[in-house]
């Protein structure tokens, strides 16, 4: 597994990388909340509860504070920590990083607009869009060609 860095954390949960780093993010923090596998509850207090962090208090502490690279640390540490311990994370985590590093690897965005478009037509390309609405109104000669 490639470690999952300090920096790479504070980006996503500042909000770096759009839509897919918001994503990204919504998953670490699912599964971090996910409850510990079996075996990492053997070094227990005795209520099968674990000793170390789960990472909870970490996501929410770097989520308010995206900036501060010793909140972005303790998550990394947290994490590598859960990893080491419970087997089952450590393959989610893995997977979980692959697809973080898969959807912010940037690529290329390639558009093309065939057949025939009518003059003054609207024609929206992008990549990477969230929350978009459009408001159309209906032209007079819009309404004349569905009149017939």
């Amino acid at each position: 597994m490639d470690p999952i860095t300090a920096a790479a954390l504070a980006a996503l949960a500042g909000g770096l990388g759009g839509e897919a780093g918001r994503h990204a993010w919504q998953g670490l923090t699912a599964l971090v909340r996910r409850p510990f596998g079996r075996a990492a509850t053997q070094g227990t207090d005795g209520s099968e509860t674990p000793l170390i962090s789960s990472g909870e208090l970490e996501v929410a502490a770097l989520e308010g504070e995206p900036a501060d690279p010793m909140r972005a640390q303790a998550l990394a540490t947290a994490l590598g920590v859960r990893a080491a311990l419970d087997g089952e994370f450590r393959a989610q985590l893995d997977e979980w990083w692959q697809r973080a590093q898969a959807g912010s690897s940037g690529g290329d965005v390639h558009n093309s607009i065939g057949g025939n478009v009518e003059s003054g037509a609207t024609v929206v390309q992008s990549r990477d869009i969230s929350a978009l609405t459009f408001n159309m109104t209906r032209t007079a000669a819009s309404h004349e060609r569905t009149d017939r």
